[in-house]
């Protein structure tokens, strides 16, 4: 299925990264489901810019029951299914070596509050989209990481140890779900210029990042959302179960 006749959720797609994947899809032609949680206008300026292909929705995506009751408004409002889904949103988080929480500070709230942004609303929204997918015999899944997991330059251990089992979690399911034509993979970032959470990073942090990679630059996230593209064309039918690092060359595999 090509892009423009899909229909993509993108979780957290009013701003930041998941605006930048929104716009992307709007440009590719497809339809898109921007789902937010606090950010109302972003998302209702967006739909107002692009009423044919836009449909926005709040959400709380670590809640299942609203996650399914966002499903089931975007099939009313296009008339069709959601084929695929963009596990983009990101539990409030600063990258901010300073004020991260050291290991003596880290406790069960901490730790739950990130593996719920990352893994239950993974599994909220594939669990949400799995009937339709299933009948449809077609699905796409991609779920956002970070390259932190293979290169923990500065201990997030929240947010890094969400995201590797997030890829554990994407793994597992591609094995799952291949046969019913659904495939789920993961679009791993570094450090992005600049996003929400990346705005309280130094500037001499992203100098450092830049000068260690081999296009001498840090990605943005609209470098970062073409990517996911890839993973949405018919020309990845093929790949599933997949981790791929677009950071710009700073770490391989």
């Amino acid at each position: 299925m090509q892009i423009r006749d899909q229909i993509v959720l993108v979780t957290g797609g009013a701003r930041g990264l998941g605006l930048a994947i929104s716009q992307a899809l709007i440009a590719e032609g497809a339809k898109v489901a921007v789902n937010y949680h606090t950010s109302k206008a972003q998302a209702e300026q967006l739909a107002s810019a692009y009423p044919e292909q836009v449909f926005a929705y709040q959400a709380d995506i670590t809640d299942k029951t609203q996650v399914e009751a966002l499903f089931i408004a975007a099939k009313t409002h296009f008339g069709s299914a959601i084929t695929s889904v963009v596990n983009n949103a990101l539990v409030q988080f600063e990258f901010n070596g300073d004020a991260r929480p050291k290991i003596e500070e880290l406790n069960t709230a901490i730790m739950t509050r990130q593996f719920d942004g990352a893994v239950l609303a993974a599994l909220n929204t594939t669990q949400a989209a799995l009937a339709e997918m299933k009948q449809a015999s077609f699905g796409r899944i991609v779920n956002i990481g970070t390259n932190l997991v293979q290169n923990p330059v500065v201990p997030y251990h929240d947010y890094t140890a969400a995201k590797a089992a997030l890829l554990a979690f994407t793994r597992t399911a591609a094995h799952e779900l291949g046969e019913f034509g659904i495939n789920v993979n993961m679009l791993s970032g570094g450090l992005l210029q600049q996003t929400d959470a990346s705005k309280a990073t130094p500037d001499f942090v992203f100098d450092l990042i830049a000068s260690s990679t081999p296009l001498r630059r840090v990605t943005t996230p609209e470098e970062f959302a073409s990517a996911i593209m890839m993973f949405l064309s018919p020309y990845s039918r093929a790949v599933t179960g997949q981790n791929l690092i677009v950071d710009g060359g700073l770490v391989k595999g």
